[in-house]
């Protein structure tokens, strides 16, 4: 006999929470062959893009923010929510602008992962955007302050094995680009 994931089948869901970049609902689940039933609360996400940039003398524009769930700064990559209906490379600009004042015309789409499963229902895009230059000044959403800063592309695996980057999307995006550096 061949064993089976157990599925579940949403009966009823409900909104629990709207709180502006995010909603929670609550889903009433049994499974497929009726056994089991319960409760499960999902975070809708809208989808998000990050941005390995490169300049062209080979460094990686990262930035410094702080992040209210775990009450301190972090080094991450620029990124950001993909508007409703807006065009993900376009998106991906967007936030890399928005968020450093850097610009490219080459871009590349690393690969999309699933920030968390579990709980969350949404999509990251990582992209590459490459010869990267200061165009233009920052325009931070009302919650941001941003601090940009600029690594040699081979400081980046010592600032993950030290922790300075913790940020596991970052570090998702990171691994995509190693696999991009594979391939290419």
């Amino acid at each position: 006999m061949e064993d089976k994931i157990e599925t579940w089948k949403q009966n009823k869901s409900k909104r629990i929470a709207d709180c502006r970049v995010f909603k929670v609902r609550e889903d009433f689940c049994e499974t497929e062959d009726g056994e089991k039933k319960g409760s499960f609360f999902v975070i809708e996400n809208p989808d998000w893009v990050n941005i390995i940039a490169l300049t062209e003398d080979k460094k990686v524009v990262l930035i410094e923010q702080f992040r209210h769930g775990i009450g301190q700064t972090t080094l991450e990559v620029p990124g950001g929510m993909v508007d409703k209906s807006e065009d993900l490379e376009l998106a991906a600009r967007r936030e890399l602008i928005e968020e450093t004042g850097f610009s490219s015309d080459e871009w590349i789409l690393l690969g999309k992962s699933r920030p968390n499963p579990a709980i969350q229902n949404n999509w990251i895009y990582h992209f590459l955007a490459l010869n990267c230059e200061k165009t233009e000044n920052v325009k931070f959403d009302e919650h941001e302050s941003v601090m940009t800063k600029l690594f040699a592309v081979s400081e980046v695996k010592s600032l993950i094995l030290n922790n300075e980057i913790k940020h596991s999307l970052v570090i998702a995006a990171f691994y995509f680009f190693e696999l991009y550096k594979y391939e290419n």
